[in-house]
């Protein structure tokens, strides 16, 4: 009697134990996320007094108290990348007050990321602070813009949307890429309670050190023997990260490494952290023909602009097979969103 006794009596101390331990690391998530929102904070007030991250229309608007949504989608885009722009605002992307509508009742930031060409105040840039002043739909970063300062954009806009907005996600979109908002946002949705999230189509491609080759890794020497691969990371085509990780990015901006592919640096930012990454295949670009539903789709390549017509009916034919192969330029992404997208109204009835 009096072993079992004892035995009653250990198992409900091994029990305490544990309920403890459940407690101490809940306390433990707990304070470390007030310590990184403290961090990013601090973070903002230091770049509102030095000169924020984000440079609006005149260059001097202050930072105000960030508005709470549900994510922010940042389409990276360039100064030649007119067409895009437009044809993105003619099918996915709400305009006006219906953009406006979108973040006021469902919490959705969209914007097109760019920053300032070499020559301030040029033609470049005016072209961009018109076309900004009619549709009011870009955020401007403090960046020169580049084809090799792609990781440098990249760190900076999600430095300079955690000081926007207060989101539980934020989003990359490149500006050739269809988009599904309901089913961006009901993926989203189902990761809300999570705390440290990646997703994205999770890769792992070769190192590549020749020189001369797209992609060329000049420090090809980190990540090993030649002939490595790079650790898992997501395509650069679309991905999101959850508040903390965001957040993260902004803290610790000054001091994260970037390598010469942004997809790349993205991903180094999270080793050694404690990440959940999502490998979400519907965001991949290699699903086989004919078999991609148009309510599951979330994005397929629109690289019928500027030049790369060829390019584009060749990836739009391997995506959704030949319903659009008679696609001639840009206007022809209004097909392409009625054969993928989830039609204008679809977003005003989904419950995120």
């Amino acid at each position: 009697m009096l072993l079992q006794d004892a035995s009653v009596q250990a198992g409900d101390i091994l029990s305490q134990v544990s309920q403890t331990h459940d407690v101490i690391m809940t306390l433990d998530k707990t304070i470390s996320s007030l310590e990184m929102q403290l961090a990013a904070a601090r973070a903002a007030k230091g770049d509102n007094e030095e000169g924020s991250p984000a440079v609006t229309k005149s260059g001097n608007e202050k930072l105000k108290e960030r508005q709470k949504v549900f994510f922010v989608m940042g389409v990276i885009t360039a100064f030649s990348s007119r067409k895009r722009r437009d044809s993105i605002r003619e099918t996915w992307m709400p305009k006006g007050e219906e953009l406006k509508k979108l973040e006021k009742e469902k919490g959705i930031i969209m914007r097109f990321v760019i920053g300032h060409s070499a020559t301030p105040g040029g033609v470049l840039d005016h072209a961009i602070d018109a076309e900004d002043e009619q549709h009011k739909d870009f955020l401007r970063l403090n960046h020169i813009e580049g084809y090799h300062e792609l990781s440098s954009k990249t760190q900076l806009y999600f430095s300079t949307a955690v000081a926007k907005w207060d989101a539980d996600f934020y989003i990359k979109v490149d500006d050739d890429v269809h988009v599904n908002l309901g089913m961006v946002g009901s993926t989203l949705a189902r990761h809300r309670s999570k705390p440290r999230v990646y997703i994205g189509c999770m890769k792992s491609g070769p190192v590549l050190a020749q020189k001369g080759v797209k992609y060329h890794e000049p420090e090809y020497w980190k990540f090993g023997e030649e002939g490595n691969k790079y650790f898992r990371h997501a395509t650069g085509q679309i991905y999101a990260i959850s508040k903390d990780l965001a957040t993260y990015i902004s803290v610790n901006r000054h001091i994260l490494h970037k390598y010469a592919n942004e997809d790349v640096s993205l991903g180094s930012w999270f080793i050694g952290l404690d990440v959940e990454h999502i490998d979400d295949r519907s965001l991949c670009c290699g699903t086989a023909p004919g078999k991609i539903p148009a309510n599951f789709l979330w994005f397929i390549y629109a690289k019928i602009v500027n030049g790369r017509l060829k390019q584009g009916i060749l990836v739009l034919l391997h995506l959704t097979g030949p319903a659009v192969a008679s696609a001639r330029s840009v206007e022809r992404m209004e097909e392409v969103h009625q054969r993928c997208g989830e039609g204008d109204e679809a977003i005003w009835h989904t419950s995120f």
